[in-house]
């Protein structure tokens, strides 16, 4: 429900219209009208983007007023000198500045109430009906084994950061949104985070993806069976569909870590290996043992803001047809990169979030499987809407643009 109040200048000044996404600390806000509105418990807003036929009905709803083209155009950011720089009382209509009547402005944001309302049903549906109707973008290793180009990443599930509980319905979220591929590791939170899936997947096993990994320290002898089965008991799952190598060993112990994934694989107890972190170099190095090419994926740091990949691995790992999977792919914690205006605009053209579109661009290539984090459900669902977002080249260019390509 929209709540108007009025702003710090007082009665005679402007007010401008603000519509928030529930508090959440790192989606923008959509300036849209004049007045200060907030959203409150609505989280749903700006996560789909309406048909045509959905945009005449909120046009229609708003009197004529262009609701969506108004959150296109105010999104990129907060704008003090138009607030401050205008003290009048009247509402100006910004596609012919004629002044709204009270009834006027009443009956649009009884309008925006709607289009809020509606924007976060659809979303949801809209990532539903994807689910459910395979649409989503996917990605396929070299083995055939397709996966979802979005996943789960979980360095940071099950160590207190949220509630266990909430941490549990957003990994179910994503699942039942298509984002089946859950990454883990034993080394986070010391198995906590395996032990916090296994209750996620238990009952739907065959429904997720399950990726863990190795330590390098983990290699020699029998000690990465011991690691993989240690793994396995506290997922409760008898296999694991992806095993990854952390980070890489001195490449005189290359050898004996493909023959540890190799007797693994044969076992049953994996159905492929990967690495994590892993250079071009060390990638040529490892292509040069025998049966090193079975290396499915190198999962290696990647956002819109961390672009080094691009200049070498990137193109390396296409060449051999092997997709990459990025950790990171909103910034990781601390990152500002959806605080970007651009990203923001963006976002507000397609009627979703910031995080849609990051996680959009960073699978634009069809090669990329990304991993975001979320120990909330709500952002998991808007995380969810890039499995079917596709950005326009003018978008691809201006946000490659705005964060060129440079090293992490």
């Amino acid at each position: 429900m929209l709540r108007c109040k009025r702003c710090r200048f007082g009665s005679s000044a402007f007010h401008t219209a603000w519509v928030t996404t529930g508090g959440l600390d790192r989606r923008k806000l959509f300036p849209v009208f004049p007045l200060i509105a907030d959203l409150e418990k609505n989280p749903g807003i700006g996560r789909y983007a309406p048909t045509s036929t959905h945009s005449s009905y909120l046009d229609a709803a708003a009197g004529g007023f262009n609701l969506r083209g108004e959150l296109a155009e105010w999104n990129s950011a907060d704008r003090p000198s138009d607030r401050a720089g205008s003290q009048r009382n009247s509402v100006v209509k910004s596609s012919d500045r004629r002044l709204l009547s009270r009834r006027e402005f009443n009956e649009r944001c009884v309008a925006l109430g709607s289009l809020v309302t509606l924007s976060g049903a659809l979303a949801l549906e809209a990532a539903i009906a994807v689910a459910a109707t395979g649409t989503a973008r996917t990605v396929k290793f070299r083995d055939g084994t397709i996966v979802p180009a979005i996943g789960q990443g979980s360095g940071n599930i099950g160590q207190g950061r949220h509630p266990a509980a909430d941490e549990e319905e957003a990994l179910r979220t994503g699942l039942s949104l298509g984002m089946t591929l859950i990454d883990t590791s034993g080394n986070y939170g010391e198995g906590r985070s395996e032990e916090l899936i296994r209750r996620v997947i238990a009952g739907q096993r065959d429904r997720a993806f399950v990726v863990s990994k190795v330590e390098a320290n983990e290699v020699a002898a029998d000690a990465m069976t011991r690691a993989c089965e240690a793994s396995l008991s506290r997922l409760g799952t008898d296999h694991l569909d992806l095993y990854l190598l952390h980070w890489a060993t001195p490449n005189a112990e290359f050898s004996e870590a493909v023959a540890g994934f190799e007797s693994l694989r044969a076992a049953g107890r994996i159905r492929a290996w990967g690495v994590s972190n892993f250079t071009v170099s060390q990638m040529e190095d490892l292509f040069q043992i025998q049966q090193g090419d079975r290396c499915a994926t190198n999962q290696v740091f990647y956002n819109l803001g961390g672009r080094g990949i691009e200049r070498d691995l990137l193109p390396w790992c296409e060449r051999h047809s092997m997709p990459v999977m990025a950790y990171s792919p909103l910034g990781g914690l601390g990152a500002s990169l959806l605080s970007d205006p651009i990203l923001g605009r963006i976002a507000a053209a397609h009627a979703c979030s910031a995080a849609a579109v990051a996680l959009a661009w960073t699978i634009r290539r069809g090669n990329v499987i990304a991993i975001p984090e979320s120990g909330s459900a709500a952002h998991v669902k808007e995380n969810a809407v890039a499995l079917s977002l596709t950005l326009t080249p003018q978008e691809l260019q201006t946000l490659d643009a705005a964060h060129p390509l440079s090293g992490r």
